[in-house]
């Protein structure tokens, strides 16, 4: 899978592309990521790719042209979504992580910065995501998310791919509690069925564990689990 990168800030990415299952997979060449700077792409002398926005106000907007000559300049594949991270985006969401990975064989994201870009950039983009409702100082941020959450859902980034079927959220439900050794540890001990050799309790404890949880700490995604269920029977 191609990730075209479109950033102000290429050197952000350059440990993380290098680093854990995300810098593994990219080497063994299950994805490639390109980094486009928008500024190459300025024509004035200065290389401008900021201005004032019109009707005043404070900070300073992304220039469209710089952008639009970016994103222009990529190969295109058959597959293409071209994305712009932003607050007023979607959430992403797992659904969405997965939507990703199995729609689009290239994934060109737009990094914004300083207060947004020019909303004519918008008729380049397919489509808008947000980490959630928040301000953070760059997009590349977002970027990074989403790109690591796309990538170690393509097969061969994990090893154990079963492990990606029984985390948080696969089911509309949060993860159970898991312990390692010591079975002890300052006078906490791993729940007894856990212990037990009996895989049937065990199944049963941790879901009953991830319904609980979920009640507890998300109870907006316990009401959405609820009522999933509550259609699947109808």
């Amino acid at each position: 899978m191609r990730f075209d990168i479109i950033t102000l800030f290429p050197d952000f990415f350059a440990s993380p592309l290098r680093s854990g299952l995300l810098g593994k997979a990219l080497d063994k060449g299950i994805a490639e990521v390109h980094l486009t700077n928008p500024r190459d792409f300025a024509t004035d002398k200065h290389h401008r790719v900021d201005d004032e926005p019109y009707g005043g106000g404070v900070g300073m907007l992304m220039k469209p042209e710089p952008i639009f000559a970016a994103v222009e300049s990529l190969p295109v594949l058959p597959r293409q979504a071209v994305i712009l991270t932003t607050p007023q985006g979607e959430p992403l969401t797992q659904t969405v992580l997965k939507e990703l990975a199995i729609a689009y064989d290239q994934l060109a994201i737009i990094c914004g910065h300083y207060e947004g870009v020019d909303d004519r950039v918008l008729n380049l983009v397919t489509r808008e995501i947000s980490l959630g409702d928040f301000v953070l100082t760059c997009g590349e941020i977002p970027a990074l998310a989403l790109l690591n959450g796309v990538v170690r859902l393509l097969p061969g980034t994990v090893g154990k791919e079963a492990s990606l079927k029984s985390e948080s959220f696969e089911e509309g439900l949060l993860d159970y509690p898991q312990y390692t050794r010591p079975p002890v540890f300052r006078k906490w001990s791993v729940p007894d069925v856990l212990l037990s050799g009996n895989h049937a309790a065990i199944a049963q404890w941790r879901q009953a564990q991830q319904i609980q949880r979920t009640h507890d700490r998300r109870p907006d995604l316990y009401q959405m689990w609820l009522q999933s269920k509550t259609n699947a029977q109808e």
